[in-house]
């Protein structure tokens, strides 16, 4: 039998599916997942009592829930999921990078992956950076380009914080990819970081054979541009 959480939250979900939006949403994400066609402020809405400390489930059941809710078709659950693990991001430890590896790796595109990489994996070795360099060394080397994008991603919102060290080595270690997710994801990184070190980016740009696509969003907001 399901957990009661994800019997509550898929019952509040089905009642109020509207399949002539859902068309428009699986369209968006290039017709890889079901929709109930519920929109993120409605479903917020819909989650909302369910979401309350009182009736969320224990942390010791938060990952058969989540996994519950991954393998379920609509995209919706997913998101419900990754908003559960959010409740919970203070207390995630090792024993939960499993289940954050699951989420990456099943069902994965971006709309999940950088969610929980830029809000669960940043939170968790944020916390916890002892972590940092076994997992992400494991990740870079697993060949999954969805883990490999967690690892240029997770230090999205560090800014001064950012172990560029570790960025630049990641991105020299991705940056031959043909991936565009790969590509992208070292531009956004790399553009983002510019906000906090714009001279330290240009640098790197200019001594590094990157991907077109990967320079251009680097360097999008850094004016004049250097030439290359």
């Amino acid at each position: 039998m399901a957990h009661r959480f994800v019997q509550e939250i898929q019952g509040a979900f089905s009642t109020h599916a509207n399949p002539e939006k859902a068309l428009p949403m699986k369209s968006y994400l290039k017709e890889q997942f079901e929709f109930y066609g519920i929109q993120s402020k409605k479903r917020r809405e819909l989650q909302r009592p369910l979401m309350k400390k009182d009736q969320l489930p224990p942390l010791a059941e938060v990952p058969e829930v989540v996994k519950a809710f991954w393998q379920q078709p609509q995209r919706e659950l997913q998101y419900c999921a990754m908003e559960l693990m959010e409740k919970f991001v203070h207390h995630l430890d090792t024993k939960h990078i499993p289940l954050l590896e699951y989420c990456i790796t099943t069902k994965s595109w971006w709309d999940t992956v950088d969610m929980i990489a830029t809000h669960l994996v940043s939170t968790l070795f944020k916390e916890r950076p002892e972590l940092i360099k076994p997992y992400t060394a494991k990740w870079l080397d697993s060949g999954n380009m969805w883990l490999q994008r967690s690892v240029i991603l997770f230090q999205l919102k560090y800014k001064r914080d950012t172990d560029t060290a570790l960025l630049f080595k990641s991105i020299d270690l991705l940056k031959e990819s043909k991936e565009f997710f790969i590509q992208k994801a070292i531009g956004w990184a790399l553009r983002e970081y510019a906000k906090t070190d714009p001279s330290a980016v240009v640098e790197f740009v200019n001594n590094r054979s990157l991907a077109p696509l990967s320079t251009r969003e680097a360097l999008r907001h850094i004016n004049p541009r250097p030439h290359l």
